[in-house]
């Protein structure tokens, strides 16, 4: 029983890790991740988690039903994603996969491996140009780039370690089956943190700009985003940074990778 315990507790310790590098923006936050939840785990399970709504979407006839509209997310995309190597050098050589899924919901996300999924209603309702589209994009696969859901999951078994081991002195329970639960919620329900958000919308802007599309769009793109709903953000949107906050922050990081976008649209 004791031998089961110290394993447990040997297994859910974390280690610090980089996962991306700073980029103009300067996002440097080292970050712990539990060893028992790989890069590799997370991918696995953002496939067949992204499969299962693909197919959920398909059979209600929601997958990209307006090729144009998908085309044109598509090429957005197909710009962004050589830029992560800012970030990340293995990013580029991710198994990328964009589609457009007929929901009125104002969303988008970017699973753990390059799962981007965005909803029309999106952009439909907020009548997005290219460049907000972009600042989108560049958002959500920030939180890939960064591994944000790793890191949540790695949290949660921190939090379900106490349990664990009680599940071992009792003999009860299935460590394995709780943490694909885990990374299942975590990829696909929990919100972001303050700290991921604002790390994904300084990345975000970057991408945008390496990419040939404008920055400051971010900032416009919230402003739409606080006017829904009688000025509350949508739920991909609405975690702790206030409006004021966040629009200074995206104004503030959106100058200052301005040279890049300048450079990139001279090409």
């Amino acid at each position: 029983m004791w031998f089961g315990i110290l394993a447990l507790m040997a297994l859910a310790a974390c280690q610090t890790v980089h996962t991306t590098g700073g980029g103009a923006v300067g996002v440097e936050r080292k970050q712990s991740m539990s060893t028992l939840i790989s890069s590799a785990q997370m991918d696995s399970s953002a496939a067949k988690a992204y499969s299962e709504v693909l197919a959920e979407a398909r059979k209600k006839d929601r997958l990209n039903r307006d090729p144009a509209q998908t085309e044109r997310v598509r090429g957005i995309a197909n710009r962004l994603i050589p830029n992560t190597s800012a970030f990340r050098p293995d990013a580029p050589r991710w198994s990328w996969e964009v589609n457009v899924i007929g929901l009125e919901d104002v969303n988008a996300w970017c699973m753990p491996g390059g799962k981007i999924a965005f909803y029309t209603g999106l952009i439909d309702k907020l009548k997005v140009s290219d460049d907000e589209l972009a600042a989108v994009m560049g958002h959500e696969i920030a939180h890939a780039l960064r591994e944000h859901g790793r890191e949540r999951a790695s949290e949660r078994v921190a939090q379900q370690l106490g349990v664990s081991v009680l599940s071992v002195a009792l003999g009860l329970g299935d460590l394995g089956t709780r943490l694909t639960q885990t990374v299942l919620e975590v990829t696909l329900s929990l919100p972001h943190s303050r700290t991921h958000e604002t790390e994904a919308d300084r990345i975000g802007v970057e991408l945008a700009a390496r990419s040939g599309y404008d920055p400051r769009a971010a900032v416009s793109l919230w402003e739409k985003m606080g006017k829904l709903g009688g000025g509350k953000p949508p739920q991909w949107l609405s975690t702790h940074p206030s409006n004021e906050t966040r629009i200074r922050d995206l104004q503030n990081y959106s100058e200052r990778v301005m040279p890049l976008y300048e450079s990139s649209s001279k090409h």
